[in-house]
C-alpha cells in the first residue's frame, strides 16, 4: 500500500512539474512574442521619424554671355520656365557651396543645378573661388589639398544630385573625379553630368542634347571644307548618318535632328625670362624648328597633350623682347553638332531626363 502511495505521489509530482515547465513556457513565448511586437512597433516609429523632406531643386547660372552668345540667358529662362529657382551671380565653386550653406538650413536639396559653358578641351569657365583660376582637374585638386574650398554642411545627402549643365564634362574622367572629390561628404551626393553637349535656346526645342564630333587646324591656315570633311570622316568611321561636307558647311538645325557645326579656338601661351640665368635662350629659324624645340620640352608637352590636340594642328610664332623668349600656339576646333531625335513616332529631340543613364553618367 506504502509503494502505491510512493508511485502515486510520485507520478502526481512530476504531473504538477510538467504543467509548471509548460506554464513557463507559454508565458516565456508571451513575453518574447510582446517584446518582438515592442521591437517591431519601435522599429516602424523609428522609420517613420527618419522621413527626409528635401529642398525643391536650385539652379545656379555659374557664368555670363559675351558678344551676341545667348548660353546663359536661354538657360536661364528654361529653367525658370521649368518652375526652378534660379541664382545668378556666382561665378565660383566656393560661392556655390557657401551660397547653400548659408540657404539649406540643414535640409538636403533634392537637385542642385550647376550651368556652365565648358569645353572638354579648354575646361570650365567656373573659377575654383572668388577670382581664382578657372576650374581644371590640377587648379581644383590644389584649391582642395590647400585647404581654400569650404565644404558642404548638411544640405546634401546619398539621394541628392548635383547635375552639371556643362558640355564634355564627362570626357574629361579627372576633371569629373575632383569635382566629386569637392563635394565630398559623410554623406556623399551624385555627381551628374552628361557626354553629350547641352543646348539650350534651340529653334525646335529650349533644352536637348547633341552628340559632338572634333576637327582641328591651325588657326587661319584651314586646309579647306572638303579636305576637313575627308578627315573628320576618317575620325569617325562608325558615323554613317552624317554627310561631314554639309554639316561643316551648316551653322544651324534647320530642321529637326540636322547636324550642325561650331567653332572654337585654344590659345597656348609660354614666357620665359633668361635674365640673370646661366641658360642660353634658344634661336630660331623656322616654325618646323620651334616644334623641334617644343618637342624637347617635357612640360610644355604635357599642356598640349592635356588638350588632346596634336602640336601639328597648332599655330606657332615666337617672339623676343630684352630676355624674355615669348611663344606662341593657337588651333582652331569644329564642333560637329548631331542632336539627339527619337528613333520613334515624331521627329523631335530626346528629353534631357538626368535620371536616364544613357543620356547621363552618375559618378
Amino acid at each position: 500500500m506504502r509503494n502505491i502511495l510512493r508511485k502515486t505521489f510520485v507520478v502526481s509530482s512530476l504531473i504538477i512539474a510538467s504543467s509548471s515547465f509548460i506554464s513557463c513556457d507559454t508565458s516565456s513565448e508571451k513575453k518574447a512574442s510582446e517584446n518582438l511586437a515592442i521591437v517591431e512597433t519601435s522599429k516602424e516609429i523609428t522609420e517613420e521619424n527618419t522621413d527626409i523632406t528635401y529642398k525643391k531643386p536650385i539652379v545656379f547660372i555659374a557664368g555670363f554671355d559675351k558678344g551676341n552668345e545667348t548660353f546663359y540667358k536661354d538657360a536661364r529662362k528654361y529653367f525658370t520656365e521649368e518652375g526652378l529657382k534660379v541664382i545668378d551671380g556666382k561665378y565660383s565653386l566656393e560661392e556655390i557651396i557657401l551660397w547653400l550653406n548659408e540657404n539649406g538650413n540643414n535640409q538636403p536639396y533634392s537637385e542642385i543645378h550647376i550651368v556652365n559653358k565648358s569645353n572638354p578641351f579648354k575646361g570650365m569657365n567656373l573659377e575654383t573661388v572668388v577670382r581664382g583660376d578657372k576650374i581644371t582637374s590640377e587648379t581644383l585638386r590644389k584649391t582642395i589639398t590647400q585647404g581654400s574650398l569650404p565644404k558642404l554642411e548638411n544640405v546634401v545627402n546619398t539621394n541628392s544630385k548635383i547635375i552639371f549643365h556643362a558640355s564634355g564634362l564627362v570626357e574629361n574622367k579627372e576633371l569629373l573625379k575632383t569635382l566629386k572629390d569637392a563635394f565630398y561628404t559623410k554623406n556623399n551626393p551624385k555627381v551628374v553630368a552628361s557626354p553629350y553637349h547641352t543646348i539650350f535656346g534651340g529653334r525646335f526645342s529650349n533644352h536637348y542634347l547633341a552628340q559632338p564630333y572634333y576637327v582641328f587646324y591651325p588657326t587661319s591656315y584651314s586646309p579647306g571644307k572638303m579636305d576637313l570633311s575627308k578627315e573628320i570622316g576618317r575620325k569617325y568611321p562608325e558615323e554613317k548618318d552624317i554627310d561631314w561636307y554639309d554639316a561643316l558647311n551648316n551653322e544651324e538645325e534647320r530642321y529637326v535632328g540636322e547636324p550642325y557645326t561650331t567653332q572654337f579656338s585654344i590659345p597656348i601661351k609660354w614666357e620665359f625670362d633668361y635674365y640673370n640665368t646661366d641658360n642660353e635662350m634658344p634661336k630660331f629659324k623656322s616654325v618646323d624648328e620651334l616644334k623641334d624645340w617644343i618637342e624637347t620640352q617635357e612640360d610644355l608637352m604635357y599642356d598640349i597633350e592635356k588638350h588632346n590636340v596634336s602640336i601639328d594642328k597648332f599655330r606657332w610664332n615666337w617672339s623676343i623682347k630684352a630676355s624674355k623668349l615669348v611663344i606662341r600656339g593657337r588651333t582652331t576646333g569644329l564642333c560637329v553638332l548631331k542632336p539627339l531625335v527619337k528613333p520613334y513616332g515624331e521627329l523631335e529631340h530626346v528629353k534631357p531626363d538626368t535620371s536616364n543613364k544613357r543620356l547621363y553618367a552618375l559618378k
